[in-house]
């Protein structure tokens, strides 16, 4: 989709050039907006291996112009995932909703790597600035707001947009710097990649390249996909310390650290012998220790500073939808931001509009994914509870996948079209 705008009065600063980021900056400036890129990074960086999306963000990237870009470069399957039971295999189809548009009927993973090379080329490289970590925001008395960097520079920006995931200092700013219940989720990830080849000379009986597959049971649950055209399959295995879940403080060792194999092995050591193979191949995995806000921020919004992604409403990972809701952030964003009745003279108004979006839609899934991840982990070998959690999966997607974003943007441009 091509967007034709006549150039804007106001500029603006993106703080984080991750996924959101980048898809942000193409949007605003295939819009006519002036816009700087400010990545803490030495350079666009994804961390992790694939990243799902479905169809409400394949209609999002869709109307920011970038979905043909990216599904180039995409791997398709048909909606999911499985959901397989160690020991008494079930496996748990989707199809999905009669009706949709051809590109909402399929799952998609990409490489977040991957994801970033699709975008690059689409905006000019000097609107990119890195090694650029902001540590604190201000405002002037003409109301635009001055980001500050580690490196002792600055910049003026008429709006500011957060996009700096999870460790997000913009959020701090639009929370009057009280601390967000950010915390620890009890939750631990294993993460990593294995050939596919090597498993199946292992003796791995389920195919692993058909779609995304989730493992069940008590405490602990694992996914699995392929990417790469099929030739490695993307690990993440998670492990829940009950008594840990859920406290308002992040750990204080490092988020993410090496693991060794037998800790792995040891924590997964009752479990079939599918997983067991695939786990045994798993040599150096990362550990991620999951956090996420809880409960969610009430507004995305403070003066003109706003909050997309991770920044917004980080997440549990368990529905596969936080990146989803962050395209769904950038795409009502920059519709509202590209609308020709808006001006740096209401742009506090219309931030407004998009805080009465957003919060409500993106909030919901984060509560569900956190009760996605409950029902993955509650399985614990009998047969009722197969049963018991096919029941409560059924309808958990749809209203993610199928939420129709494009009406409630129509119904608040209708908003700024009265202004």
């Amino acid at each position: 989709m091509s967007v034709v705008s006549a150039p804007k009065d106001f500029k603006v600063g993106i703080v984080g050039g991750g996924m959101c980021g980048l898809a942000c900056a193409v949007g605003l400036v295939q819009r006519g907006i002036s816009v700087q890129v400010f990545e803490a990074a030495p350079r666009f960086e994804e961390v992790g291996a694939g990243v799902g999306l479905g169809p409400n963000a394949i209609r999002a990237l869709d109307g920011l112009g970038v979905l043909g870009a990216i599904l180039r470069r995409a791997v398709p399957y048909d909606l999911g995932p499985s959901i397989l039971f160690p020991q008494r295999t079930l496996a748990l189809g989707y199809t999905g909703k009669k009706g949709c548009h051809t590109a909402t009927k399929i799952l998609n993973y990409v490489y977040r790597p991957v994801f970033l090379e699709a975008l690059m080329p689409l905006i000019d490289p000097s609107i990119t600035h890195f090694d650029k970590r902001c540590t604190s925001i201000s405002t002037t008395d003409s109301g635009s707001h001055v980001l500050h960097f580690a490196d002792g520079t600055t910049y003026e920006a008429d709006l500011v947009i957060g996009a700096d995931g999870i460790k997000s200092v913009t959020r701090d700013f639009v929370s009057g710097n009280v601390p967000p219940p950010l915390g620890f989720t009890g939750t631990v990830a294993y993460r990593g990649l294995v050939e596919n080849e090597a498993l199946e000379r292992a003796g791995v009986k389920t195919d692993l390249t058909i779609k995304p597959i989730c493992w069940v049971g008590k405490d602990k649950h694992m996914i699995t996909f392929p990417i790469q055209g099929n030739r490695m399959i993307n690990i993440v295995a998670f492990a829940t310390n009950q008594q840990a879940q859920m406290k308002s403080t992040v750990i204080s060792t490092p988020w993410v650290e090496p693991a060794t194999h037998q800790e792995l092995m040891d924590a997964y050591a009752d479990w079939g012998d599918d997983t067991t193979i695939i786990l045994s191949h798993l040599k150096n995995p990362g550990k991620w220790y999951i956090h996420g806000l809880h409960p969610p921020l009430e507004s995305y919004v403070h003066q003109r500073v706003v909050l997309v992604g991770d920044a917004a409403h980080a997440m549990q990972p368990h529905l596969g939808a936080g990146v989803g809701q962050g395209f769904e952030d950038v795409f009502a964003l920059c519709t509202l931001l590209g609308h020709p009745a808006t001006t740096l003279s209401n742009l506090q108004v219309v931030l407004k509009i998009y805080n009465k979006v957003r919060p409500k839609r993106a909030n919901m899934v984060l509560e569900w994914s956190i009760q996605m991840g409950k029902i993955y982990e509650s399985f614990t070998g009998q047969a009722t509870d197969a049963e018991d959690i096919v029941k409560r999966l059924s309808g958990m997607w749809e209203p993610v996948w199928h939420h129709d974003l494009t009406q409630e943007i129509n119904n608040a441009i209708q908003q700024i079209s009265r202004l």
